[in-house]
């Protein structure tokens, strides 16, 4: 199957496929190339209030059904996407630009969500609590929260959506999704899927637009809207907090990180550089989990920097229909422009290149795989999310120098550390700030584990049966008068 088999050019709204309000449209690009793959509908704040209207017409219908009813028509779904995984890979990276074999992968990973939230929508299970009265029962329910608003990132353009509409879909809520501005044809085509599987108008609803703003501040304030769950930047996530404060909405918010990355002298250092490799430099490090500060102990420090350089030189950067090309293009002009300025203020600060720290002469927003080394602590590079395949590489002393460098952030979103001592791995596990943990492991995202952050890095978790719960509400009961 071709991209043509998969590729909407119009919102999505009560299972209609619509333009605009007002008729404009915007243009999508490939970052790769710079050429336009189509344009779309550019949706107004008219048009969230509309979609968020069906999906509220929507919400009692779906929530009605059974959850074995749920779990069928989502396991379709899921059915469908895989049956259409290689047309939507190939989508995914003409307009995301990663590799395509990492387009497949995110395919694969967010069909995955689909198929366990089918399966848990059935286990939503309440409790019957030990009374305080003989005459009463306690019993506790779980009920939809009613409809959903989902603001998703460009950097995982499918299975940010997955990830959070199929846990609001098998709890029974409605949803209305606002993709990024930068890739919303893969949440289109997702919508696609969702119509072919046969799921009612107005469960799922997409807002194209390029003004985020407009219909942004309609999904997060408007009264009708039960919760808001936003994957993107802190500051982003501030705003919305203060928006859905009038409503008290319930909240789900996976924001910023900067994660640490920790090799002790005890650990594999073959492993934690194969670790650090993939942790780092997948989907060109635009990954909120990515290592953001490495951290080595100093009696391993040179021979890691040593063979994490010879390891990165091999990665090769491209176009993602290309064979073998690990790094694909940054997303936009200003995504490589903060890259260049990270690196800048490092080097300037007495940092050194081991390798890159230059763009790419593949195309303007491409920029080669960096390792800095010597890297000072006051470095912008080691306080901001980088979102870029630059790999600051700063040496420590000994554990508690390594947990208060770690912990030394308004982030908590993931950490990762390497070492073989197991009295080592449970102090460290426990000391580290952050929601995610992978002991000498690059990479933890898995649909089985709770996926969040704590401090500045957001609130709920995504994923695992715990993610259900986030789109429910306790109903306490108390039934009296049960004597004779």
């Amino acid at each position: 199957m071709s991209i043509k088999t998969v590729l909407k050019q119009h919102a999505f709204i009560n299972g209609e496929w619509v333009e605009g309000s007002g008729g404009d449209r915007f243009e999508i690009t490939n970052p790769a190339t710079g050429e336009v793959i189509t344009s779309i509908s550019d949706c107004s704040a008219q048009d969230a209030q509309q979609a968020i209207a069906a999906a509220k017409a929507a919400f009692k219908p779906w929530a009605a059904k059974t959850a074995k009813e749920r779990c069928q028509i989502m396991r379709r779904w899921f059915d469908i996407v895989i049956e259409h995984e290689q047309a939507l890979a190939e989508l995914l990276s003409t307009e995301q630009g990663k590799p395509l074999a990492e387009a497949l992968g995110e395919i694969r990973y967010g069909a995955a969500y689909i198929e366990w939230f089918a399966e848990e929508a059935r286990r939503a299970y309440g409790d019957i609590v030990p009374t305080h009265k003989g005459d009463a029962r306690i019993l506790v329910m779980k009920q939809p929260v009613g409809v959903v608003a989902a603001i998703t990132p460009w950097n995982f353009p499918n299975a940010m959506i997955s990830r959070k509409a199929a846990p609001a879909l098998a709890a029974g809520c409605p949803i209305v999704i606002k993709p990024a501005e930068d890739t919303p044809l893969s949440a289109l085509a997702l919508a696609y899927m969702a119509e072919l599987a046969g799921i009612p108008k107005g469960v799922i609803n997409i807002v194209t637009t390029s003004k985020a703003q407009e219909v942004g501040e309609v999904l997060t304030t408007h009264a009708d809207v039960a919760k808001v769950s936003f994957t993107g930047s802190t500051e982003v996530g501030r705003i919305i907090m203060r928006n859905g404060a009038d409503t008290i909405k319930k909240l789900s918010l996976e924001l910023g990180g900067n994660a640490p990355f920790i090799v002790f002298d005890d650990a594999d250092v073959d492993r934690a550089v194969d670790g650090a490799l993939m942790s780092k430099y997948r989907n060109s490090g635009q990954t909120c989990v990515c290592a953001n500060r490495l951290y080595v102990q100093a009696g391993i420090y040179d021979e890691f920097v040593e063979k994490f350089s010879a390891k990165v030189a091999e990665l090769k950067v491209g176009n993602a229909f290309e064979d073998d090309v690990v790094l694909g293009p940054l997303i936009n002009t200003d995504a490589v422009a903060k890259v260049e300025e990270l690196v800048g203020d490092a080097l300037d600060k007495g940092a050194s290149a081991t390798i890159g720290a230059s763009k790419s002469d593949k195309g303007e927003l491409f920029y080669n795989p960096t390792i800095l080394r010597d890297v000072s602590r006051d470095a912008r590079v080691l306080r901001e999310e980088i979102f870029g395949p630059v790999a600051p590489v700063i040496k420590f002393e000994d554990e508690a120098d390594a947990i208060a460098l770690a912990n030394d952030s308004e982030f908590g979103l993931a950490g990762y550390f390497y070492s073989k001592d197991i009295g080592r791995v449970w102090r460290v596990a426990e000391a580290l700030e952050c929601g995610i943990v992978g002991v000498n492991e690059g990479v933890t995202s898995a649909v089985e584990a709770p996926f969040g952050g704590i401090k500045q890095s957001g609130l709920g978790r995504e994923g695992s049966h715990y993610g259900l719960d986030d789109y429910l509400e306790l109903k306490y009961v108390l039934m009296g008068g049960l004597s004779e």
